[in-house]
């Protein structure tokens, strides 16, 4: 009676699988293995194929046979749809006032250019003061008074912040009337401002063009740097005039006011001011 062997004998035991010709017999090829080989073989094998599957399971085989997938992918679709949806109503929203405002003008309407509601209230809530501004001036008074207020410069009193600006006299980039004002907690970062089609932009100030191109959102865009880590910002522009390098002092002709870009409603300028890396309200320095 042959004795049992153990498991760790039957798993160490060489065999050898020999291929032989049917014709002659001849031996063909022949491999040596333990069992102990081969199951380590087989369970990697089965490893391999299980990570396999659950790889194509999750990602390729999820599209054709995993409902959460196609879910999950029309949620994301629904979002986006929802996402351009707000922001067609939004800008629906700013071309009905902007065409509210272009009807107050041609009813002659334009004692102050567009509509603002918070100078309304103030008009209603303080009567007194109409009286003031309907007072009859002398006629030298009433020439100065002309005479300054169709001056294309500008110089604000600022406060220690923006102590570098004192003494910066800005010129009038374009004339006509605001349709939007600086708005920094709605991401309005300057003022838009309409004007005659072909209008010439001017340049603010003397500085030296850091940017002149083309962008999606804004179109034709033309930046200035000036003195005092300040820096102006014209966008929406039909044609830019000057080239990134290139000098310009106060007044110089930059580029033509235009509707380039998707951000817009219509033919205007965009105009931004930038100190130290904050935006400025242009209405604070610059008389349009």
């Amino acid at each position: 009676m042959k004795p049992k062997k153990t498991l760790s004998e039957r798993l160490t035991a060489r065999y050898q699988l020999v291929v032989r010709s049917e014709d002659n017999l001849a031996e063909r090829s022949n491999v040596s293995f333990t069992y102990g080989r081969l199951l380590v073989f087989l369970s990697a094998l089965f490893l391999l194929i299980f990570t396999a599957s659950l790889f194509l399971s999750k990602t390729l085989l999820a599209k054709w046979f995993d409902p959460k997938y196609e879910i999950a992918a029309q949620k994301k679709q629904l979002i986006t749809l929802a996402k351009r949806l707000d922001s067609l109503a939004v800008e629906e929203d700013r071309k009905e006032k902007f065409i509210q405002n272009f009807q107050r003008i041609l009813r002659g309407d334009t004692t102050n250019g567009f509509a603002d509601p918070a100078n309304e209230l103030k008009a209603t809530v303080e009567p007194a003061k109409t009286s003031v501004t309907n007072m009859k001036l002398a006629p030298a008074d009433s020439q100065f008074r002309k005479e300054f207020e169709q001056s294309q410069y500008s110089f604000v009193s600022l406060n220690s912040k923006y102590r570098e600006l004192q003494d910066v006299f800005f010129f009038t980039p374009i004339t006509g009337f605001i349709s939007d004002r600086y708005d920094s907690k709605k991401g309005h970062y300057g003022v838009d401002i309409v004007a005659k089609t072909n209008e010439s932009v001017k340049c603010v100030a003397d500085g030296t063009v850091v940017m002149s191109s083309w962008t999606q959102d804004a179109g034709y865009v033309i930046a200035v740097q000036h003195r005092g880590s300040l820096v102006s910002v014209y966008k929406h522009n039909a044609t830019l005039l000057k080239k990134v390098g290139s000098f310009v002092n106060a007044g110089d002709i930059i580029s033509i006011v235009g509707n380039s870009g998707e951000m817009t409603d219509g033919p205007h300028l965009h105009f931004e001011m930038w100190y130290n890396g904050n935006s400025l309200n242009p209405e604070e320095f610059v008389t349009f």
